[in-house]
């Protein structure tokens, strides 16, 4: 059984150009790019901690505590 949404999102296929398809296979396809971009984000997320990580641990010798708390907290702020 279709419900409103499948139909809207089959119609928007329609109107992009592209005419095969099965009932809710668009919505699958956002619902696929979706947990993508989730993993991505989260991904992207656990480098940055990681960098600041780092630079809070190696860098200690070369700069004072505050300079690497605000590098820390400015890479901190880049997460998603």
């Amino acid at each position: 059984m279709r419900d409103p949404e499948d139909e809207a999102f089959e119609e928007l296929a329609l109107k992009q150009g592209q005419w095969q398809h099965t009932s809710g296979w668009r919505k699958k396809q956002i619902a696929d790019a979706q947990e993508v971009s989730e993993l991505y984000i989260s991904g992207w997320n656990s480098a940055l901690e990681m960098a600041a990580f780092k630079i809070e641990k190696e860098l200690s010798k070369a700069f004072p505590a505050d300079t690497l708390a605000s590098f820390s907290t400015y890479i901190r702020g880049m997460k998603r």
